[in-house]
């Protein structure tokens, strides 16, 4: 177990509307967010963009001048932070992802490994939202592989069910990437489960050596699942993108406290929280 915990905030995500809940959405208020998840220990941003035209910011964006312009002013608050974005679009068509990858050049980026039915139900059993297939065959998961090799980006393999987790291991053996920093994302409805007692079968399966987190999706049953991340070593994410209450079940003013109550779990595990520039050298990213 890595005595160091490397903290991840996600500030915003790609659906939640500002209108119903505080999300940031232009570079001012990524920037105050990311402060704010920054002091509290939090070294890498997972970065999702919203269209910044008035009454837009529910909608993402992928134009570069306004991602790197939220990438400047986070990196101008945050001295040292280490900018990880977004990548998942549904479809066949996402060349203008590569592309915005390779515009903006981020330290790390997420690469979802594989491909998931992506379904929720309401109480009365009908779809809440038509039945998606979030798609990530391999040949797309290759180029984005190999556009952030090409830009020197860390990817950061999103597993949403234990197959992909398994795939991660197979896309090794292939020679596909020769490293595989994994995120369990945990709390869709049609994937894995928010489930603590499932986190040490996940590292069972994992490759050995290679680093990993939990993302947990959801309300009730998130924070059991930091905790226990906490204490098998994993490293830790939480932010306004992936719940908005706290351990005490009331509801998160910002990224900031969200990241304070993580790191306490770090803390009561006996670990300690990497700094940016520790973070880094465990990455093996640039200093």
């Amino acid at each position: 177990m890595t005595d160091k915990a490397i903290i991840t905030c996600a500030l915003t995500g790609v659906l939640t509307n500002p209108k119903q809940h505080p999300v940031p959405v232009t570079p001012d208020e990524m920037a105050a967010e990311a402060k704010r998840a920054f002091d509290a220990g939090a070294a890498i941003m997972h970065v999702h963009y919203r269209d910044q035209r008035e009454g837009m910011g529910h909608l993402p964006t992928w134009d570069p001048a306004i991602c790197n312009e939220i990438n400047a002013a986070i990196r101008a608050a945050c001295p040292g932070v280490i900018v990880n974005m977004t990548t998942g679009v549904v479809g066949p068509d996402y060349g203008y992802v590569l592309d915005y990858l390779r515009a903006c050049r981020p330290e790390m980026a997420a690469c979802n490994a594989g491909t998931l039915n992506y379904l929720k139900t309401k109480s009365d059993g009908s779809w809440a939202w038509p039945p998606m297939t979030f798609d990530n065959p391999v040949s797309k998961v290759t180029d984005f592989i190999e556009v952030m090799k090409e830009i020197g980006a860390l990817p950061e393999f999103e597993c949403f069910d234990v197959g992909i987790v398994r795939s991660v291991g197979l896309y090794i053996e292939n020679g596909m990437t020769d490293h595989a920093d994994y995120n369990f994302v945990m709390g869709v409805a049609s994937g894995m489960p928010a489930d603590p007692d499932l986190l040490p079968l996940l590292i069972k399966y994992k490759k050995p050596e290679c680093p990993w987190q939990a993302t947990v999706i959801g309300r009730e049953d998130v924070w059991p699942v930091h905790r226990r991340t906490a204490d098998l070593g994993g490293n830790l994410r939480t932010g306004l993108e992936d719940c908005f209450y706290l351990p005490d079940g009331s509801k998160a003013s910002s990224n900031g406290v969200m990241i304070e109550a993580l790191a306490r779990y770090a803390t009561d595990a006996g670990r300690a929280i990497a700094s940016p520039a520790e973070a880094r050298a465990m990455m093996g990213l640039p200093a």
